[in-house]
């Protein structure tokens, strides 16, 4: 059975361009291999150093996932911190890693660009990150096309400790590019993104998710006036929760005039709410069971634990790593 791994940075609550963009593939690829999802709070240290409020997103984003339908009777979910190998792993990799390498990342690059402190963290994430990949020896590992070069510094990696001590100690991932979908517009019409406080979160609920929904930008065309949806925000995110039939129903609205951007966020308002009715339910219950939650994590640590140390065992031998113990 093929091992599916994929990290989630707890950097705060998910919005709903998160969820289309990678949750809800995270959790449909569940039954599809032996699944191992972590929350990646050692990466989260490279632009968050508030004690309460990394605390706060790892629990809350465990709590969101769970809510959303991951299982963790069908798949390993678990804290990064929670297995020691993978820092293990780290260290003995970056001893390989040429600087020049590390300043080939455009991930580094464009992260700096957007304002983060360009810390020895963020530049040698790519290194950390072939460490969650490799302790597990995972065969499929998605992610979006803007992390794809960090994969394949991932498999350079791999294949330069193999070579080095002349062994075929850890496997070499295949890259799954994951296909998302259309780019999820924000309330002001750009990209939805926190970095933008433009964000609708997959938990709003209440006088807070509609008034994120009436405030999203729309051109001035008038009740009476045709309309193209295929150019309109709040039609581009009907169509993440209607169905064909639905889509086709509101676009002829949209067309035929008489129909205004008041009537579609409505509608857009009654699809939110249904879409995610069950897992608000859930999470609302999840919000006052924190033993629940830590009882998933510490257990999916444990069953993380024991893969990892069947990789890190030959590891510390190739090179030659003495464990007095």
């Amino acid at each position: 059975m093929k091992t599916i791994l994929s990290g989630i940075t707890p950097s705060g609550r998910p919005h709903i361009g998160n969820y289309f963009g990678a949750i809800r593939q995270h959790i449909t690829m569940i039954g599809e291999g032996d699944a191992f999802y972590f929350i990646a709070n050692y990466h989260a240290l490279t632009s968050l150093n508030d004690r309460d409020r990394l605390d706060e997103y790892s629990v809350g984003i465990a709590a969101d996932y769970l809510a959303l339908g991951m299982d963790p009777e069908k798949c390993t979910f678990f804290l990064q911190s929670d297995v020691p190998q993978v820092t293990e792993l780290a260290w003995i990799l970056g001893a390989l890693t040429p600087v020049s390498l590390m300043e080939k990342a455009v991930a580094y690059k464009d992260k700096v660009a957007q304002g983060l402190p360009a810390n020895i963290g963020l530049f040698t994430y790519p290194v950390l990150q072939a460490a969650d990949i490799l302790i597990y020896h995972s065969d499929v590992v998605p992610v979006g096309a803007d992390q794809k070069q960090n994969l394949e510094i991932c498999r350079d990696l791999a294949g330069r400790f193999n070579h080095v001590f002349k062994g075929e100690y850890l496997k070499l991932p295949e890259p799954f590019i994951v296909e998302s979908v259309a780019t999820v517009p924000g309330i002001d019409g750009r990209k939805m993104s926190k970095s933008y406080n433009n964000t609708i979160l997959i938990f709003d609920e209440g006088k807070e998710l509609k008034k994120k929904v009436m405030s999203i930008v729309t051109d001035s065309r008038q009740l009476e006036e045709p309309k193209d949806p295929g150019t309109c925000n709040v039609f581009a995110l009907i169509k993440l929760f209607a169905t064909p039939v639905k889509q086709a129903e509101i676009a002829a609205q949209y067309r035929a005039g008489g129909y205004g951007y008041g009537h579609a966020k409505k509608e857009l308002l009654a699809l939110i709410q249904d879409y995610f009715a069950e897992a608000r339910d859930r999470r609302r219950k999840l919000e006052n069971d924190r033993n629940y939650i830590m009882d998933v994590l510490r257990e999916g640590g444990r069953k993380a634990r024991l893969r990892a140390e069947t990789v890190m065992a030959p590891v510390r031998e190739a090179a030659g790593i003495l464990r007095n113990h």
